[in-house]
């Protein structure tokens, strides 16, 4: 009886070592599906002066066919959106990293001398006055481009959705070293918890509409 009882432990005890096993996400990294893309949408600013355009942490040091190519990529939507947003009268504001300088901004979406321009890390609130100079315009929407993704893009996104502000993000605008930091940011964006996916909205540039 003994020994039957020490067999049905071994047998209990390798089925919660393996159960514990299959919930290590590391160890079942392999079988994991891929989630279905999200969906983009359509987004018309009907409210210029209550919205801003936010280009974080892009710098030619890291922003280039080389260190991060969908970066360099990025860059003629970004400035397509950037010289939309300002014929339309947007807040722009521009970030840095904590070793950044704005001389290192590529030309193509090159700050002029009257905007907005914080330093910080991923968390472009975090220490800066980022959040008393929006509400100080009275912005209500924030449209955030910017690289890495998964770093400057998705941490000051979910902090601006956390704050109440609108947020909206063009996919082709953010950029990371891996695809993979691109294509986790946005699946995390529109699927976190209501208090930062409700007030978060995904769009490509050319779909966001600006008035005539």
């Amino acid at each position: 009886m003994q020994s039957v009882r020490n067999v049905l432990c071994a047998v209990v005890l390798g089925l919660i070592v393996g159960s514990t096993a299959q919930a290590d996400i590391v160890e079942s990294w392999k079988s994991v599906p891929m989630p279905p893309p999200p969906a983009l949408k359509t987004v018309t600013v009907t409210d210029p002066a209550h919205t801003a355009l936010l280009l974080l942490d892009f710098d030619v040091s890291t922003c280039n066919e080389k260190e991060r190519p969908t970066c360099a990529a990025s860059l003629p939507h970004v400035a397509d959106l950037l010289g939309k947003s300002r014929r339309a009268n947007l807040m722009t504001v521009y970030s840095l990293t904590s070793t950044g300088t704005l001389a290192a901004v590529p030309p193509v979406i090159a700050a002029k001398g009257d905007e907005k321009v914080v330093q910080s890390g991923v968390d472009k609130f975090f220490n800066t006055d980022l959040e008393a100079a929006l509400k100080a315009k009275g912005i209500q929407t924030v449209i955030v481009t910017g690289t890495m993704a998964h770093g400057a893009v998705l941490y000051t996104a979910s902090e601006a959705a956390l704050r109440g502000f609108k947020v909206i993000v063009p996919v082709d605008g953010m950029s990371s070293k891996d695809p993979f930091g691109e294509l986790s940011a946005a699946w995390v964006l529109v699927n976190a918890p209501a208090s930062v996916s409700k007030n978060v909205t995904l769009t490509r540039s050319s779909m966001i509409r600006f008035p005539d």
